[in-house]
C-alpha cells in the first residue's frame, strides 16, 4: 500500500494544535493587505521599535565580520551581561556558566522542558496561561495539570492550591508572573508563600518565565523566586529580549539556572548544539547593549504601556455586562464576555462562545481579538486584548467593541 503524504506525519505534529495567537496575527496582516481597516488587539509583542543602540550594534557586529559560529550557549561577554542583569536587577546570584542564550523565550522553555520532562511527570500550572506551555509539555512527554483560577481571584493561584495539587508525579511548576494573557501578577509575599511550599517538595522544579519582569505598573514590585533562598537552587529563570526592548523578531532568549552547578543549563546546551546552535551571532553584541545601555529607553516604553493600561482598563469598563480585572503587568486584558452567549450579532452571527464571538465581531467592526479557549481554565468564558497599540488605535478599537456589544439581540 502506497503511503500517503497525511500517513507520513507523525503522531507528535498531528497531536500539537497551531498557536491560535500567531494565527489572528496573520489574519489581521493578510487583512490589511487587502485594505481592510483593521484594528489588531491580538498581538503579542510591543508596538515601538527597537531602541537604536540595540539596532546599532548588531550592525557593528556584522561590519565587523562577526559572522561565524561561536559557542552554542553564547559568547562568554553576553552570558556575563546576562548573568549581571539578573544578578543586578532581579537578586539572583548566578555566574555566566549558569546562562544559557537561545532562540527566543520560547525556545529557551522548549528546551528546559525538553531537559526535565520524562514520559509520565506532570507539569503543574495556573491557568489561564499562555497558549504554548500545554503543547511544550506534551511535547516532552509529560502532563500538563492544572490550577484554575478566576477573575474574583485576579487569576492567581494561593499557596495552598499549589500544596493540593503537588503529586509524587509533580516534576515542574510554571510560575508566569507578570502573567500572558490575565496581565495580572503576583505579589512578593504571595511569590514567597509559594515557594515555601515548593521548596518542602524536593522533588520539584520551578520554572519561573519573567519575559515581562519590567513591564509593571502601579507602583508594584516584581519577585524573582530565583532570587529566594528557599527556591534559588531549584529554580530556572526564563527571560529575553522581546518584550521590554521591542525586539520580538530578533529571537534571543536566555535561561539562567545556578543549582547543581548549571546542571539543567549544561543539559539545555547539549540539546540545542543537536538543535539550532548558537543563537544568531551579531545578534549577542546587541543583546549586551540592551542589557547594559538602554535603561532610559525601556523606561520609556514602560511609561507608555503603563498610560495606555489605564487607557484601556477605563474603555473597556464601559462595555455592558463585561467584567476584568485592572491590568497590572505585561500588555494584555482578559475581559469576561460571557454575557454575550446566546445572542445574536448584527451582521446576525450567533453567539456561543468566546470563538464566534471573536470571529463575527472581526468580520463586522475590523476589531481582532484572541479567544480565550486555547488559555485553559476559565478562558473559553474570555477574550484576550494586547495594548501593545496606539492611544488613537486603542481607543477607535474599543469604542468599535463597546458598540458592538451594545448592538447585540
Amino acid at each position: 500500500m502506497t503511503q500517503t503524504c497525511h500517513d507520513s506525519i507523525s503522531h507528535r505534529a498531528a497531536a500539537i494544535a497551531p498557536s491560535s495567537t500567531l494565527a489572528i496575527t496573520a489574519r489581521v496582516r493578510a487583512m490589511k493587505a487587502e485594505g481592510r481597516d483593521v484594528i489588531g488587539f491580538g498581538a503579542g509583542e510591543p508596538d515601538f521599535t527597537t531602541p537604536d543602540p540595540i539596532s546599532e550594534a548588531a550592525i557593528a557586529a556584522l561590519r565587523s565580520g562577526m559572522t561565524k559560529y561561536v559557542p552554542v550557549p553564547g559568547t562568554p561577554e553576553a552570558r556575563a551581561a546576562v548573568a549581571a542583569k539578573l544578578q543586578r536587577e532581579n537578586g539572583i546570584d548566578c555566574k555566566p556558566e549558569h546562562v544559557i542564550i537561545s532562540n527566543g523565550g520560547k525556545f529557551s522553555l522548549y528546551l528546559a522542558l525538553q531537559a526535565m520532562i520524562n514520559p509520565g511527570d506532570e507539569l503543574l500550572m495556573p491557568t489561564p496561561a499562555w497558549v504554548s506551555y500545554k503543547p511544550m509539555t506534551e511535547l516532552a512527554g509529560g502532563t500538563f495539570v492544572e490550577i484554575p483560577t478566576t477573575a474574583e481571584s485576579l487569576f492567581l493561584a494561593t499557596p495552598e492550591q499549589f500544596e493540593a495539587a503537588i503529586t509524587s508525579r509533580t516534576r515542574v511548576v510554571i510560575l508566569n508572573s507578570p502573567s500572558n494573557p490575565c496581565g495580572t501578577m503576583y505579589d512578593p509575599d504571595t511569590i514567597r508563600g509559594i515557594c515555601d511550599v515548593l521548596a518542602r517538595h524536593e522533588h520539584v522544579t520551578l520554572i519561573s518565565d519573567e519575559i515581562y519582569d519590567r513591564l509593571v505598573y502601579g507602583g508594584r514590585t516584581h519577585l524573582s523566586p530565583g532570587s529566594l533562598d528557599s527556591m534559588k537552587d531549584r529554580t530556572i529563570t526564563i527571560n529575553g529580549m522581546s518584550k521590554t526592548f521591542a525586539a520580538t523578531g530578533w529571537r534571543v532568549g536566555y535561561a539562567a539556572s545556578p543549582g547543581n552547578d548549571g546542571a539543567v543549563v549544561k543539559a539545555m546546551a547539549k540539546l540545542q548544539s543537536q538543535m539550532t546552535s548558537s543563537v544568531t551571532s551579531f545578534t549577542l553584541p546587541a543583546l549586551v547593549t540592551a542589557l547594559e545601555s538602554c535603561q532610559a529607553e525601556v523606561a520609556d516604553m514602560r511609561a507608555a504601556f503603563e498610560r495606555r493600561s489605564a487607557l484601556m482598563y477605563e474603555l473597556l469598563s464601559t462595555w455592558p455586562g463585561v467584567t476584568c480585572p485592572p491590568p497590572m503587568g505585561a500588555f494584555y486584558v482578559f475581559p469576561d464576555i460571557s454575557c454575550t452567549f446566546g445572542r445574536t450579532s448584527p451582521g446576525g452571527s450567533e453567539i456561543e462562545n468566546a470563538g464566534t464571538f471573536a470571529e463575527a465581531l472581526l468580520e463586522e467592526t475590523g476589531a481582532a481579538v484572541v479567544p480565550g479557549d486555547d488559555f485553559l481554565g476559565c478562558g473559553p468564558n474570555h477574550i484576550r486584548l494586547s495594548f501593545a497599540l496606539s492611544d488613537q488605535a486603542i481607543e477607535d478599537g474599543c469604542a468599535r467593541i463597546g458598540d458592538w456589544i451594545a448592538s447585540l439581540s
